[in-house]
């Protein structure tokens, strides 16, 4: 395999679509400490241990995921271990090296602000790993959405909040149940996409668990309420926030969408509509914020 295809496939297994994920709670949660000042190389630091969880995490699950054999009859993209095109070892390994990183700047955010930084962060990867991996993992549960609505929503918001004003306050707790109700709608519309594959490889997702039915509405649930709590954070705190609403046009689309049963190929391009949902809206939030806060 030559050179250039193997770092394409390296670079479609960290599954770039979910970045944004984790972009947006360091954005949302910097923004909301804004009125403590900015301090760059603290951000930088959260920014990359955001980013190297969620790679690691995603190669992580493709790994666990892959030699389970869960990901040999899916219809969204292909996985590494699954279609056997990286060897197995390599990506276990890739997973490690990104935990490693994430391990390496949450290391010196704690040394330079609080050592519970370092727990929090050793939580977090114990959790990412564990997703799907040992033999019992709670994504196989139906714990999934749980585990990114407190990761990739609280945790990851209110800390990026916390290494700038080394506080936890009110506003960042509602910035992160908003910015984890979209990372969590990712994965509900993923699942959502999967349950008939997850059902009959035996993985109890919370979808496989509650049915397609309860599935569509926690996603119509998760949308709407992230544009609501948007608009509440926007009209207590901080009026240029609602500069966010602008789009909340494509979340109502998309919820009726998933509420009129889109299926298939339809869900993947929901599911790539509700990541770049996740992206704008966060980054105008986040925007309005900085102006307001």
């Amino acid at each position: 395999m030559k050179a250039e295809q193997t770092v394409r496939l390296w670079v479609e297994g960290a599954r770039p679509k979910t970045i944004p994920a984790a972009i947006v709670p360091v954005l949302v949660g910097t923004a909301a400490s804004a009125g403590s000042g900015f301090i760059l190389y603290r951000f930088l630091l959260a920014l990359l241990v955001s980013i190297a969880l969620q790679v690691g995490v995603n190669y992580a699950n493709d790994y666990s995921d892959g030699i389970r054999g869960t990901d040999e009859d899916r219809i969204g993209p292909r996985r590494l271990v699954a279609s056997k095109l990286i060897p197995v070892w390599k990506v276990k390994w890739a997973s490690f090296a990104f935990f490693f990183i994430a391990a390496i700047a949450g290391l010196i955010l704690a040394l330079v602000i609080n050592l519970w930084i370092l727990a929090i962060g050793l939580v977090a990867i114990i959790a990412a790993w564990f997703y799907t991996g040992g033999s019992s993992p709670y994504g196989y549960l139906g714990f999934g959405e749980v585990s990114v609505f407190v990761f990739f929503g609280l945790v990851a918001t209110v800390g990026s909040a916390f290494v700038q004003s080394e506080k936890v306050e009110l506003l960042s707790i509602l910035c992160g149940i908003g910015v984890g109700s979209l990372a969590t709608a990712l994965l509900v519309v993923n699942n959502l996409r999967d349950i008939g594959t997850d059902r009959e490889a035996g993985k109890k997702t919370l979808a496989v668990r509650i049915g397609e039915q309860k599935t569509r509405l926690l996603y119509v649930f998760l949308m709407i309420g992230t544009v609501g709590v948007y608009a509440l954070i926007g009209v207590i705190y901080c009026y240029p926030a609602l500069i966010s609403l602008i789009v909340s046009p494509i979340a109502f689309k998309l919820a009726y969408q998933i509420y009129a049963k889109a299926e298939g190929l339809n869900l993947i391009k929901v599911l790539e509509m509700t990541a770049k949902f996740h992206l704008v809206s966060g980054l105008l939030f986040a925007l309005g914020l900085m102006v307001g806060i």
